[in-house]
């Protein structure tokens, strides 16, 4: 009776995890489903500016011949829409392209009104309809990569500087020095406690805010930090100073994981910005590296 009683308690409980499963499943079909459908209006619409490049300028109210322009976003579209299709799940990176892709429309159709033949009205319905897809896109590429768990961003980079540990090592612990190589970062600054509060710009000219604290400091050897709960940026990283061998300066070496504050869609736009993760670590390293050499980044 005991037992016949227990696994009267448990169906319930089955029968609630199983309905969670099938709503899970349920969720990823229309994710993939939307993703697909997107795909095929991306490959449509690209096939659209490539062809027509003139017509479709006339129907957004845009008087002038770029057709060029518009052949080349039409290329980019396509490129896309068979990115998302080609694989037995449509991949949220490509979905992810799409949202980059849509941030330059939208530029563009911004641009757009400032020309004196254009056509506002016609301009502003292609703009409200852009701005619909890309919500739509943001969305779907959102829960994509919460299913496929992809949203974290990792950069390793690493410089040889003609300098002793101990010189980098003190001039990157004064956080305030940060800014002068760090061209992404606005402000850095100790608040006590070995907790810091950062400010760093971020795509559109926005800028993201958030406190961080030193899990692990070796004077000389390395620096580690992770941003504290509720920041705006969700990031772990660390810098190690090593000796280079030979007596010939010192390694450098910058590791970070972090999950941007709009997910992937912030790396994706700032990487067709020209400001990927990557790169911003890489090129704050050479200026690091021209300022503890020659007492000053070299600028172009």
């Amino acid at each position: 009776m005991a037992k016949t009683q227990m696994m009267r308690n448990a169906e319930p409980v089955t029968g609630r995890t199983e309905e969670e499963l099938r709503r899970n499943g349920a969720r990823r079909f229309n994710e993939e489903k939307i993703a697909r459908g997107l795909g095929w209006f991306s490959i449509g619409l690209g096939l659209a500016e490539i062809v027509a490049p003139r017509g479709l300028a006339k129907l957004i109210g845009v008087r002038g011949d770029y057709s060029g322009l518009l052949r080349m976003m039409g290329a980019r579209k396509i490129t896309s829409g068979i990115g998302i299709l080609t694989g037995r799940q449509p991949n949220a990176n490509w979905m992810w392209s799409r949202v980059g892709g849509d941030a330059i429309d939208l530029a563009l159709l911004g641009a757009a009104f400032k020309l004196k033949k254009s056509n506002r009205n016609k301009l502003a319905i292609a703009t409200a309809a852009v701005a619909g897809v890309t919500a739509l896109d943001a969305i779907c590429s959102q829960r994509l990569s919460r299913s496929n768990g992809d949203s974290e961003i990792r950069v390793a980079q690493s410089v040889m500087i003609n300098r002793s540990p101990e010189e980098l090592y003190s001039f990157w612990r004064d956080f305030q020095n940060l800014p002068r190589f760090m061209k992404h970062i606005e402000s850095a600054r100790e608040t006590g406690g070995r907790r810091s509060h950062w400010v760093a710009k971020a795509p559109a000219g926005t800028t993201v805010e958030w406190d961080a604290e030193i899990t692990e400091d070796r004077p000389n050897e390395l620096i580690a930090w992770r941003s504290l709960e509720g920041s705006d940026v969700d990031q772990v990283g660390s810098v190690r100073f090593e000796r280079a061998p030979g007596g010939r300066g010192s390694i450098v070496k910058v590791e970070m994981r972090y999950r941007p504050p709009t997910g992937v869609v912030g790396a994706t736009v700032a990487k067709l910005l020209g400001r990927a993760p990557g790169r911003q670590i890489k090129d704050a390293l050479h200026r690091f590296r021209q300022i503890m050499e020659a007492g000053e980044a070299i600028t172009t």
